[in-house]
Parts: C-alpha cells; sequence; structure tokens
C-alpha cells in the first residue's frame, strides 16, 4: 500500500445568505475546481468569471495560486458571493500585511450578512405582506 502525498493547502470559508463555500488555496498553476467541475462551467458567463477573478487580479496572485472549492446552499448569485470571500480570506492568510489592505478597500473582505427575511405568523404566510382589511 503507497502512501498518498499530502498536499498544502490554505483553507477558509465564505458565506453569503443561505450559501457557504469551502476554499482550499494550493500554490502552483492548476484548473481551479467548484464540486469537482471547472469554474468556468459551475459558474457560467463572464461576469462570473471576473468575479472570481477579481480577488486574484488585485493582490496579483492569478499565476501563483489555483482554489478548489464546495459550495453549498442557496443559488448561484449566492454560492458566488460566498466563493469570492473565501478566496479573499485565503490570500488574506498567504500574506497578510499586503494582500488585506488592498482587499479591504475592494470591499472583499466584508461578509454581506443580508439574509432572507423570515415568514411572519398571521400576515398570510409572507414576511413583508400586510394583513388583510375587513371590507364590513
Amino acid at each position: 500500500m503507497t502512501k498518498a502525498k499530502k498536499i498544502d493547502y490554505i483553507f477558509a470559508v465564505g458565506r453569503r445568505k443561505e450559501s457557504s463555500a469551502r476554499v482550499r488555496l494550493y500554490h502552483g498553476k492548476a484548473e481551479n475546481t467548484v464540486n469537482g467541475m471547472p469554474a468556468s462551467k459551475y459558474f457560467p458567463g463572464v461576469l462570473a468569471a471576473k468575479t472570481i477573478a477579481k480577488p486574484f487580479g488585485a493582490t496579483e496572485t492569478s499565476d501563483k495560486y489555483y482554489f478548489s472549492a464546495k459550495v453549498a446552499g442557496g443559488g448561484k448569485e449566492g454560492q458566488l458571493n460566498a466563493l469570492t470571500l473565501g478566496i479573499s480570506r485565503t490570500l488574506v492568510k498567504v500574506s497578510q500585511e499586503k494582500n488585506k489592505v488592498v482587499l479591504k478597500k475592494l470591499n472583499l473582505l466584508t461578509r454581506d450578512s443580508r439574509i432572507r427575511q423570515r415568514r411572519m405568523v398571521g400576515k398570510g404566510g409572507k414576511a413583508r405582506r400586510a394583513k388583510q382589511s375587513p371590507k364590513r
């Protein structure tokens, strides 16, 4: 039985709405994967590619690192934002003094805490719906 080679990585979690992303940042150059698929296939579109590349572009580390991530919960937009936060947090762990200032300035280290409003009892099953007024 051969022993598997241990690959060093940096780990961080990003969250947004109901979504959470567990990100592993590796040193080197390989394809970025999300849930076992290429990131460009999991998040199709130009906007998604720009959003994922934003933390790497800001810190000028796009050629130095790649990531693999597991995302769960919520929709694609929330998952994408959670992934961006996770990537930013891992880059801060790599080089605290340089990357933190740059990413903080671009608002990439801020957790967007807005979540879905809970449904209210007696409002017809909706959070913001008004009670029905009596007709007579």
